[in-house]
């Protein structure tokens, strides 16, 4: 069984006006004092021998504001397997060609720059703190580091949102080299800056479906293919991190509001820096992991739910209600069923919800 690891690192210089996850904004770099603890937490998973993780993600917050003498340290700690995928968040304001290489000689093989947008405009507005120009600086710079395995995100359906602005900004993207995309519908958040004052200009929710299947398409006529419903990438870059999630692997996640799915059983941190540093945030236990959660996460993957796999994780089948249900979203696009594999089009893909609802 792979072994996916989550090293949460929740500094950052702001807070985005869309985000939502848990971060400590206003600072510029991360605390010698934060690894320390997470190399604590790392050595009480593993007292006696290293994890050997398949997989290691550093996550945000703003990752790259590690100094890349800690992530070696951390990377060190874990002993990752031969050939394990380590990736690293970065903001494109936060790197120079030095860091990234210095990343690299930590052990860092995969960067994934959050970029969003090609337009100066609607950064400002997403409150993002880098430019078009520095994001296309730093995919620029990560190549000459020597990395070949680069990831950038990007958001749809933003405030005055066009198919113009996503062919811009994929193509600043695809000119950086990247072998992976991560393109998310822009999501009000409630406990976010936009959730408490929306912007002006969002499209409505069919606008929004349309930019997303506009994506799809143009995502899929440039090379990337689509393996997950917000995950696009040339043949052989697919993510192995996520890829444990959505196949209801065990991964780790250590740090504050980081969560963990280790033989079925959920656990988390509470969303408490300074807890996690005083050694006074203990995992708290989140329920298990099972075939609803399966069907769920593999209905995400264009592959689709293997109905004999499922039988065999969970000895579940499908009613004759839900076959009959199937066939209907087949038959009106949402859908493709060969009598073995479920899998989501598309166009299925943005009615996900409610697809799912009919079959759990």
């Amino acid at each position: 069984m792979s072994l996916g690891l989550y090293l949460h690192i929740p500094y950052c210089f702001s807070k985005c006006r869309y985000c939502d996850f848990y971060s400590a904004p206003g600072q510029r770099g991360v605390p010698r004092a934060y690894v320390d603890a997470l190399l604590r937490e790392l050595s009480r998973f593993a007292p006696d021998a290293p994890l050997r993780p398949d997989t290691l993600y550093f996550g945000g917050g703003t990752p790259s504001l590690l100094d890349p003498a800690d992530a070696a340290r951390l990377i060190a700690a874990a002993q990752p397997l031969p050939g394990a995928e380590i990736t690293l968040e970065a903001n494109p304001e936060t790197v120079t060609e030095d860091s990234l290489r210095a990343f690299r000689e930590a052990g860092v093989n995969r960067i994934s720059f959050g970029v969003q947008s090609a337009r100066d405009s609607q950064l400002k507005t997403l409150g993002r703190p880098h430019t078009a120009k520095q994001a296309r600086a730093a995919f620029a710079a990560a190549r000459r580091a020597g990395f070949e395995n680069l990831s950038g995100d990007i958001m749809l359906a933003l405030p005055h949102y066009t198919q113009t602005e996503f062919d811009e900004t994929l193509e600043l993207i695809e000119d950086g080299g990247a072998a992976h995309i991560s393109a998310y519908l822009l999501k009000i958040e409630p406990d976010s800056a936009f959730g408490r004052t929306p912007p002006e200009g969002l499209p409505t929710s069919d606008e929004a479906a349309d930019f997303y299947l506009y994506a799809v398409e143009q995502l899929e006529h440039h090379g990337y293919r689509q393996y997950e419903i917000s995950n696009f990438a040339r043949p052989g870059y697919e993510g192995k991190h996520n890829l444990i999630y959505w196949d209801c692997g065990d991964y780790l996640g250590i740090g504050p509001a980081a969560h963990s799915c280790m033989g079925g059983k959920r656990f988390y941190y509470p969303a408490d820096t300074e807890a996690f540093l005083r050694d006074e945030a203990a995992p708290v236990m989140d329920g298990g992991c099972g075939a609803e959660d399966y069907l769920i996460l593999q209905l995400r993957l264009r592959k689709g739910l293997s109905l004999d796999e499922y039988k065999k994780r969970y000895g579940r089948e499908f009613s004759t209600t839900q076959l009959a249900f199937v066939q209907n979203c087949v038959k009106s696009g949402y859908a493709n069923f060969d009598g073995h594999t479920l899998a989501l089009t598309p166009a299925g893909l943005i009615v996900q919800n409610s697809i799912l609802a009919e079959l759990l």
